[in-house]
């Protein structure tokens, strides 16, 4: 059914005129005549007795008015939506982060709920190549990932991130030089996230061993960082961690950055898909990270 006909319809009923729903519609009379004629037509019963009084409603007309108003109201109502959803007022939102985006991740949703309450947020929490995936196959429209990203994917560089020795504070540690820290660190046993869990951090990690030309031991393995952090703080050993991780580690838990060219990487923000939602959820992220 078309909505021209349905305000036409409910332009007649509420004014009881022709002419004077003609007026109102900035359309002719004649226009407005044909317009119900084709309504009745199409529902197969007359809406309007029509005569020098103006146009007064049939039984069918007033059974009928009620749906006819209904679904007017409906489709402004969807036109107001679509409107704020085009803008970006409203909408969806699946957001990935990982180990890299910890703390950013949360900063930047944090400040776009603030500038668009509207918009329905969520947070998920998956490595980067899981990232990845989704976003390629349209299940996640943004990721907090390990820079740099595969062919298809756009990103934006937010911040850099680097490696840190996660230790009990006030625990002995190594000079903070290249050589006295790979000396410190080859054959030591450290508490260590699963590869599984977190492949970007534990490639970076390798990558920064073998710049260092030292080899640690594996101690214990945890399924999550805030474990390896509490585990650190227990005493039972050292780890290898990103910087951010401060943002969750515990108080007696002390990091030093590790220097190295495989030492740091860039944390981007990215995406598939382009839209004023999106676009402006960057432009949060963006500013979170510079704050």
């Amino acid at each position: 059914m078309e909505l021209r006909l349905l305000r036409t319809f409910a332009t007649v009923a509420r004014t009881g005129n022709v002419s004077a729903a003609a007026l109102e519609l900035s359309t002719s009379q004649p226009a407005v005549t044909k317009q119900l004629q084709l309504l009745e037509r199409r529902v197969g019963a007359t809406l309007f007795v029509r005569g020098r009084q103006g146009a007064r409603l049939t039984s069918a007309g007033e059974a009928l008015l009620p749906d006819a108003l209904d679904l007017i109201s409906r489709a402004e109502a969807f036109e107001r939506r679509a409107g704020s959803v085009a803008a970006g007022e409203e909408g969806t939102l699946s957001i990935g982060f990982g180990l890299s985006g910890i703390e950013l991740a949360p900063q930047a949703v944090a400040l776009f709920r603030s500038r668009y309450p509207g918009v329905t947020v969520s947070l998920d929490d998956m490595s980067s190549a899981v990232q990845y995936e989704r976003l390629l196959a349209g299940t996640l429209q943004v990721g907090f990932v390990r820079l740099p990203v595969p062919a298809g994917i756009t990103h934006r560089r937010l911040r850099q991130d680097h490696l840190a020795l996660a230790l009990p504070t006030g625990s002995d540690r190594p000079a903070d030089k290249a050589a006295q820290v790979a000396n410190w660190l080859d054959g030591r046993p450290l508490v260590r996230l699963k590869p599984e869990r977190g492949p970007g951090l534990t490639d970076q990690i390798t990558r920064l061993y073998d710049e260092l030309r030292c080899r640690p031991r594996v101690l214990q393995e945890a399924r999550d960082l805030q474990t390896v952090l509490a585990l650190v703080a227990a005493g039972v050993g050292a780890a290898v961690v990103p910087a951010t991780a401060a943002a969750i580690a515990p108080s007696s838990v002390d990091l030093m950055p590790l220097r190295g060219k495989a030492a740091s990487w860039w944390i981007g923000v990215a995406s598939v898909e382009r839209s004023v939602l999106l676009d402006r959820f960057v432009a949060a992220a963006v500013a979170a990270a510079r704050a």
